[in-house]
């Protein structure tokens, strides 16, 4: 087995692995991955996307590849194909991340490394990341069957609840800042800090298929009547057609107490079971136990605990 840098390979090499990760992500997740596989093709063939291959006879059975954010590195992707040719996976996937981390903490002005395996179970991957100093957070990754009825909640005469739109952009950017402050998520992903990180973010989840295809009907925000401000927000993307899945669900701070959340959720699943989606999924911070103690409360059930990994050089 020989590891090589990606760039050397072309989409016709990666895509038979790709075609198998399809499938995972389909059977773990209920996840169509296919918009992702694309993406990461197209990329391989413009030699823009840096990381590395795994080859065994010519044939490459794992990859995982990274992007620089600035002065951020992060890891997008890790997947090995099982049991090829009788390899160890694990030790497959250890080499990988350990040639991926430290090339990025090598790479000049990098100062933070973040990486979420979704499709890895806790701690199957972690030994390269606490070898190197990373901390590590559980995340859960919960799912709620849109079936049978659901209980209304009263909504306070001081907020409307309306479809999330374009004009709400920069509005929604700044309730993700002002949410995260000081929050635990924010650790994980340093994109909340701040309005212009915000603004990134929302943009990845609205323009790229990486957490599936924006779904702006199914996403709304909660507007204080009295200032005409927004008080939180929920984004849903579609992961499979009959699939969404939550990418944000926020509220500010001094609006907590009215329940804005609970009511935010409800109107997605309620959207999403008119037009006859079968589930609707979200990933949490397992010490955000506010938010978890709700989705339990909704009725969405833990399916699987991923680790988040960040560094700071």
């Amino acid at each position: 087995m020989e590891i090589l840098d990606l760039r050397h390979f072309s989409s016709a090499d990666l895509r038979p692995l790709l075609d198998d990760e399809i499938r995972v992500w389909a059977d773990l997740l209920c996840w169509d991955y296919t918009g992702s596989a694309e993406m990461i093709l197209r990329y391989m063939d413009a030699k823009f996307l840096p990381g590395y291959a795994a080859v065994s006879r010519g044939k490459v059975f794992g990859y995982s590849f990274f992007v620089y954010e600035n002065n951020k590195g992060v890891i997008g992707d890790l997947f090995v194909r099982e049991g090829e040719n009788g390899m160890d996976r694990g030790e497959v996937e250890r080499r990988l991340l350990t040639h991926v981390i430290e090339t990025l903490q090598q790479s000049p002005g990098v100062h933070r490394i973040e990486a979420q395996l979704l499709a890895h179970e806790a701690g199957c991957a972690s030994k390269p990341f606490v070898d190197q100093g990373f901390s590590r957070h559980a995340r859960l990754f919960m799912t709620l069957p849109l079936t049978g009825t659901q209980s209304d909640s009263k909504l306070s005469a001081q907020f409307e609840i309306r479809r999330w739109t374009e004009h709400d952009y920069q509005a929604s950017a700044g309730v993700i800042t002002a949410a995260y402050r000081s929050h635990v998520d924010s650790e994980i992903n340093d994109q909340y800090r701040t309005l212009s990180g915000s603004l990134r973010f929302l943009n990845n989840i609205v323009r790229f298929p990486g957490c599936g295809t924006f779904d702006p009907e199914s996403s709304f925000v909660a507007v204080d009547r009295e200032s005409h401000s927004l008080a939180g927000i929920i984004l849903c993307s579609r992961v499979r057609h009959d699939v969404g899945h939550v990418t944000q669900v926020c509220v500010l701070p001094e609006f907590r107490a009215h329940g804005l959340g609970k009511l935010l959720m409800a109107a997605t699943i309620r959207n999403l079971k008119q037009r006859k989606f079968s589930t609707l999924s979200l990933t949490v911070t397992e010490a955000n136990k506010r938010a978890v103690e709700l989705y339990h409360h909704l009725g969405f059930e833990t399916k699987r605990v991923f680790d988040a990994f960040v560094w700071e050089g």
